[in-house]
C-alpha cells in the first residue's frame, strides 16, 4: 500500500489492486444473484429484461464518455467520485419503495459498477510489467472471482429464504466504505499515462484496424452473454422449476464459481512462459459449449448433481476468460484508455443480447432447453478465436 511520501514498488501495488478488487466485487456479487428476484417484486418479467437492457446502455454510454472524463479529471479523482456515487445510488436502493426510482438507481448503479472496474483496471495495467500480464491478470482475476465464490453464499444467508432482497444491498453499502477508504489511501500520488484522445470514429478505426482485437472483441461478447443469461436467469429456473430454496441455490453457486479462483492463475503464468492463450482459448469455448447443452438433459433434483454440473460449466468459462484478458492487455497500453473501454463495453451488450435469446428461444421450446440454446450460442466464439494469432 502506499505511504506518504514514497513509492512503493509495483509487485506491491498489484497485490493492493487485487485487494482492493476483491472489495470492489463483493460489493457488487454480494446482491447480484438476487437482482432479478428483487425486480421482480415490483416489475413483471417483460419489464425487468428493459431495465436491464437500459442499464447496459447507461453503461455502455458511460465507456463512452470515461475516456474524456479520465483525461480532464485523472483516474485517482474520478474512481473516488465514482465510489461516493456509488454509495448514494446503494443508499437509494436500501431505502426507496417507489418502483420508479428503485428502476433508476439500478440502471445508473449498473453504470458506475462498471465504471469502477474500467479505473482499476487503468491502476492496475499502470503497475504491470510487460513479461508479467498473464500472471499479474491470473491473480487478479482469480481474486476478483474469489469474491463470486463467497458472495452467492453471503447473499443466500441474507435473505435467509425470504424475501428480504434488500439486505445483500445493505451488504454491498458496507463493502463500499473500505473501498473508498483503500482507493483514497493508496493511489493519492498516481500518475496518470499520457492518455490517446481518440474520437469514437477514430477510436472505431483504431481497434478495427487491429483484427485480433475484432475477433476477441466478439469472443468477449459471445462469453459475457453467457455470464448475463446465467446471472439472470439460472437462479429463477434453479427457484421456481427445480424448486431449489436460497440456501441451496446459494450452496451450487459456490461450488458452481470455484474453478475461477482455482484455475485461472495457474493458467495465466503458463501463458507467461510461452503457452499459446488461442489453446487454452479453444479448448475453454469448447468445454462451455458442450457442458452448458447437456444442463438440459438433468432432471434431477440434487444439489450435487446441479452443482457439479455448473462446476464444469466454469471451468471451460474461467479459461476462456483469463486467456481473452491475458491476450489483451499483452496488446493495449495503458495510455489506451478508450480501447480498453471498448473492450469492457462488450459485457453491457451482452445484456441486450442475453434477453433476445430467451425471446426468441421460448418461441420454438421450452424454458430448460435454453440451456441447449446458449450452450449452442456459446460454441460460436470457436470462430473468431481459431483464426487469432498468439502473442508470443
Amino acid at each position: 500500500m502506499s505511504y506518504r511520501g514514497r513509492t512503493l514498488p509495483k509487485s506491491h501495488m498489484v497485490y493492493t489492486i487485487a485487494i482492493i478488487g476483491f472489495i470492489y466485487t463483493l460489493h457488487l456479487v454480494i446482491p447480484m444473484y438476487s437482482n432479478s428476484s428483487f425486480l421482480s417484486l415490483f416489475a413483471d418479467e417483460q419489464t425487468l429484461g428493459f431495465i436491464y437492457m437500459a442499464g447496459s446502455a447507461m453503461t455502455i454510454l458511460g465507456f463512452l464518455i470515461a475516456p474524456p472524463l479520465i483525461r480532464r479529471f485523472g483516474n485517482y479523482k474520478l474512481t473516488i467520485w465514482l465510489v461516493i456515487i456509488q454509495i448514494a445510488l446503494f443508499y437509494g436502493l436500501v431505502t426507496v419503495n417507489d418502483s420508479r426510482w428503485i428502476a433508476i438507481l439500478f440502471i445508473l448503479q449498473s453504470a458506475v459498477i462498471s465504471l469502477i472496474g474500467l479505473a482499476l483496471d487503468i491502476f492496475l495495467e499502470v503497475y504491470t510489467d510487460g513479461h508479467s500480464v498473464g500472471t499479474v491478470r491470473g491473480l487478479y482475476t482469480a481474486t476478483l472471482n474469489a469474491s463470486w465464490v463467497v458472495a452467492p453464499l453471503i447473499g443466500s444467508l441474507l435473505i435467509n429464504g425470504t424475501n428480504n432482497y434488500r439486505n445483500t444491498y445493505v451488504a454491498g453499502l458496507a463493502m463500499l466504505f473500505p473501498l473508498l477508504y483503500l482507493i483514497y489511501r493508496n493511489f493519492p500520488r498516481f500518475k496518470d499515462p499520457n492518455y490517446t484522445h481518440l474520437s469514437p470514429w477514430q477510436l472505431t478505426k483504431h481497434v478495427s484496424h487491429n483484427h485480433s482485437w475484432v475477433r476477441l472483441f466478439f469472443a468477449n461478447i459471445v462469453l459475457q452473454v453467457f455470464y448475463a443469461w446465467m446471472t439472470v436467469y439460472s437462479p429463477i429456473y434453479l427457484h421456481q422449476t427445480m424448486g431449489f430454496g436460497w440456501e441451496q441455490i446459494g450452496i451450487i453457486l459456490v461450488v458452481m464459481l470455484l474453478p475461477f479462483p482455482l484455475v485461472q492463475y495457474p493458467l495465466g503464468r503458463l501463458a507467461d512462459r510461452g503457452y499459446g492463450e488461442k489453446l487454452i482459448m479453444t479448448s475453454g469455448f469448447t468445454m462451455l459449449g458442450l457442458t452448458t447443452i447437456c444442463l438440459t438433459f438433468i432432471t434431477s433434483h440434487s444439489v450435487i448433481v446441479w452443482a457439479a454440473a455448473m462446476f464444469l460449466t466454469r471451468v471451460g468459462a474461467a479459461a476462456a476468460e483469463i486467456m481473452m484478458e491475458t491476450y489483451f492487455f499483452k496488446t493495449v497500453s495503458p495510455r489506451d484508455a478508450a480501447a480498453l473501454g471498448m473492450f469492457r463495453i462488450t459485457r453491457p451488450v451482452s445484456y441486450f443480447i442475453a434477453p433476445l435469446i430467451t425471446g426468441f428461444g421460448l418461441l420454438f421450446t421450452t424454458d430448460v432447453n435454453l440451456f441447449a440454446v446458449i450452450g449452442v450460442f456459446s460454441l460460436l466464439a470457436l470462430f473468431p478465436v481459431l483464426t487469432i494469432k498468439d502473442v508470443n
